[in-house]
């Protein structure tokens, strides 16, 4: 099975501090269940602490693209812990383009990375890891349980969603701002990948370990995405 598991930026990094917790129990979920056989992606997002770095880009009259390389960095520190924490069933080295990507997915160890290049999300970056390796599906992990008809932190009526089409999905995002450090839900570029691809993306709540497993083993968990 080839598979890709973007992990939230949200999840690991809030508020002041790294949680080191949580990326340890997706280590040992990740060792728990990959055999050595097909290709696995990790992309890790840039959470809270890439957050910061843009805003201090911005207030030192960085440009949009120079704040998304900024994001991009942290993306791939996160990257570089996360390979650390999964220690031999992963590369230690984090790709930085498409083509290193290709080389290192191959059967035998879990490729991690963050962001590619400025203008992408990490979503983005994981619809495209997903197209390379022929993916099966594509793991979206949020701080929510899924997509939900609006935002859930700020509408109590927001219900949740059990299955989306990429159109509807376009449609959700297509007046929400897209600005480096500020990806809602997918960006258009995933969306058009995904679209290109076939690949079904299923969005979940990442602090649910035992709905990360089930939907990785193939059960229906949250809400799935399909072109």
């Amino acid at each position: 099975m080839n598979l890709v598991l973007k992990l939230s930026g949200h999840l690991i990094s809030s508020g002041e501090r790294i949680d080191h917790r949580l990326m340890a129990e997706y280590a040992r979920l990740l060792r728990e269940l990959y055999e050595g056989k097909g290709k696995w992606v990790v992309v890790v997002g840039g959470g809270e602490v890439a957050r910061r770095y843009v805003e201090v880009a911005r207030l030192l009259g960085a440009d949009e693209v120079m704040c998304d390389e900024v994001a991009t960095m942290i993306t791939r520190a996160n990257a570089r812990l996360m390979a650390a924490c999964l220690g031999d069933v992963a590369h230690q080295r984090i790709p930085t383009s498409t083509e290193e990507l290709r080389e290192l997915a191959v059967e035998g160890k879990i490729v991690v990375m963050g962001g590619l290049q400025p203008g992408q999300s990490t979503i983005a970056v994981a619809a495209l890891a997903a197209s390379i390796i022929r993916a099966e599906r594509l793991i979206v992990t949020t701080d929510v349980d899924g997509i939900y008809t609006s935002d859930p932190k700020v509408d109590p009526n927001a219900r949740p969603l059990p299955q989306v089409s990429l159109s509807q999905l376009s449609r959700m995002i297509a007046e929400l701002p897209q600005t480096a450090g500020k990806y809602p839900l997918i960006d258009n570029l995933a969306i058009a990948v995904l679209q290109r691809s076939g690949i079904p993306c299923i969005y979940l709540n990442g602090r649910k370990l035992e709905d990360v497993k089930r939907a990785i083993t193939g059960e229906r968990v949250g809400t799935l995405v399909l072109p």
